[in-house]
């Protein structure tokens, strides 16, 4: 790429920044600490219902816990790992708009948003596949959907990890 098309797109990514840091929503949360604490927290729950709901799920589907029926938790942990993964991306863009530019500027934040993209996408190819249907009614899964659980709940944990390392660059 071209010196001059990177400063182009420098300039496009501060513009961005600039215009969702100030959203009015932004603002507030910039100006009320007691707002940003209740969104911060909502967000860690939010990511406490996910990890807590897709990590056993996966365990389940790779192979552990043959005891607890598939049939029966799958589909619980499925709904509750999807509430965590709404509430998480909300409250997620609210925190992301208080300081944009700075998060588009930290390798961490883009290693987040790469790495939960590809665990978003392995969910999608995890549940549209007929397998994963199967699994659930039999109650074993086949080699597809444990090799995908292994690739989820490592997708996942690296997301965490990235997300906690942001504050650290």
């Amino acid at each position: 790429m071209e010196r001059s098309e990177t400063g182009r797109i420098v300039q496009i990514v501060d513009w961005i920044g600039a215009w969702i840091g100030d959203w009015p929503g932004a603002v507030f949360l910039r100006q009320s600490g007691t707002a940003y604490m209740f969104v911060n927290a909502a967000h860690i729950l939010g990511l406490g219902l996910l990890l807590g709901a897709i990590l056993p799920l996966d365990l389940r589907l790779i192979g552990f816990f043959r005891s607890v029926p598939l049939a029966v938790v799958g589909p619980f942990l499925s709904r509750a790992a999807a509430t965590g993964v709404s509430l998480a991306v909300l409250t997620g863009l609210l925190l992301f708009s208080v300081k944009p530019s700075e998060y588009l500027a930290n390798t961490a934040f883009l290693w987040k948003l790469t790495l939960l993209a590809l665990a978003l996408g392995t969910i999608a190819l995890q549940h549209s596949s007929h397998h994963f249907r199967l699994a659930l009614e039999r109650g074993e899964a086949p080699v597809r959907v444990r090799i995908l659980a292994s690739i989820s709940a490592v997708l996942w944990l690296s997301a965490l990890l990235a997300g906690r390392w942001i504050g650290f660059l």
